[in-house]
């Protein structure tokens, strides 16, 4: 039984899985190895005789595996794409097996640093080795190899899924038939870089976050970690959104003499600011946010951004959304000029919306034609 008027994948349950078991540990792009490494992951859908209909989807900062579905017939809420995710969906079920991951250095199931070290028996906190975008598709690829995926039909993401989706095109050109980056860029820009270092510092600047070593204390640092994601919000939506959602009104008599009054966009932030703390680690803003400021397509290239991208061997769909100031579109447009010079296979959607950045998360109406066909064409290719 689903819950009521669901017609999704209905009821799941998050799996996990060991990789990079010591001595296969995995090399970090700093040069330090980690593992073994617990990987949380769900499924939807049947993986073929082949092995050859596999979709890998790729969350953001604060996201994790749990995609779509329910997971009791009582629970309301289901999985973060789940509009997307199902039998007749864009993302079909009756024919592809959709992966969804939760990414090295999140606190959802997946090794980070709320995880003990082996080695000590204590949590890794601050000792936890910087990781980037590149060690999570690492970490994922490890992860498919352990259920005998040796290609995918595609990748596909937002924001930073987006950057993994093409750090795999990048980084394993033989292993992906296809990918949609969605909302994202190929290197993040300085304005990106400034309002993480402010999370980043709010949090630290926390009593309660103690250099990272506040697990045993039972106080982690909650307005710290509030106040980044504040931050976060403001970055997500775009003016006009926050206009319309917000506008100027205020609660409390008082109105605007008095701090105790507050205005409705006030609210909305600290609701959700203050709600973060509940379910996400401090130690793991900080070092997902050090991956999103790290990540640059062109590192370790001496060519630049052209030779990573010459890698590329992938059917590319980008997917940008003009209200998005946080990852221009016309950041996608150059990347896409480069490959289109090269003569390889990518073209450019940008979506006209006012939801900003988080419009892959809302308007699924308009994205959801664009990942049908592109995925759809992706099947009748296997």
């Amino acid at each position: 039984m689903t819950p009521k008027n669901h017609e999704g994948v209905g009821i799941v349950a998050t799996k996990t899985a060991l990789v990079c078991v010591p001595p296969d540990e995995l090399n970090l792009q700093s040069g330090r190895i980690l593992g073994p490494i617990e990987v949380s992951y769900e499924t939807y859908g049947t993986l073929d005789a082949e092995k050859s209909n596999a979709i890998l989807v790729c969350h953001a900062l604060s996201g994790d595996s749990h995609a779509a579905g329910f997971y009791s017939d009582d629970d309301t809420r289901p999985g973060w794409w789940d509009a997307m995710i199902g039998p007749g969906r864009p993302l079909d079920t009756d024919k592809f097996f959709v992966i969804c991951q939760n990414v090295l250095g999140s606190c959802r199931g997946t090794t980070g640093p709320a995880s003990v070290n082996p080695r000590s028996k204590k949590r890794f906190g601050m000792k936890f080795p910087v990781i980037t975008i590149r060690d999570m598709v690492d970490v994922q690829a490890r992860l498919l190899d352990q259920l005998g995926i040796a290609q995918l039909a595609c990748v596909i993401g937002g924001s930073m899924g987006g950057m993994q989706a093409l750090e795999w095109a990048v980084r394993y050109p033989e292993r992906v038939r296809s990918i949609m980056p969605i909302s994202t860029t190929g290197a993040s820009s300085p304005l990106c870089i400034g309002f993480n270092h402010i999370c980043r510092s709010a949090i630290m600047a926390d009593p309660n976050w103690r250099g990272g070593d506040y697990y045993e204390s039972g106080e982690p640092p909650a307005d710290g970690l509030a106040i980044a994601r504040m931050v976060g919000h403001i970055t997500f939506m775009s003016d006009k959104s926050m206009r319309r959602k917000f506008g100027r009104k205020i609660s409390g008599r008082e109105g605007i003499y008095a701090f105790t009054a507050q205005y409705d966009v006030e609210r909305y932030l600290y609701y959700n600011g203050y709600n973060f703390p509940k379910r996400f680690d401090a130690n793991s803003y900080l070092y997902l946010t050090k991956a999103l400021d790290a990540f640059d397509l062109s590192d370790g290239f001496p060519g630049g951004v052209e030779e990573a991208l010459s890698r590329i061997k992938a059917r590319c769909r980008f997917v940008t959304f003009t209200s998005d100031w946080l990852y221009h579109p016309e950041d996608t447009e150059e990347l896409v000029a480069i490959m289109e010079k090269r003569g390889q296979h990518a073209e450019h959607f940008c979506i006209k919306s006012d939801y900003g950045h988080d419009a892959f998360l809302v308007e699924h109406h308009l994205l959801a034609p664009i990942v049908r066909d592109f995925v759809a064409s992706q099947q009748r290719r296997v």
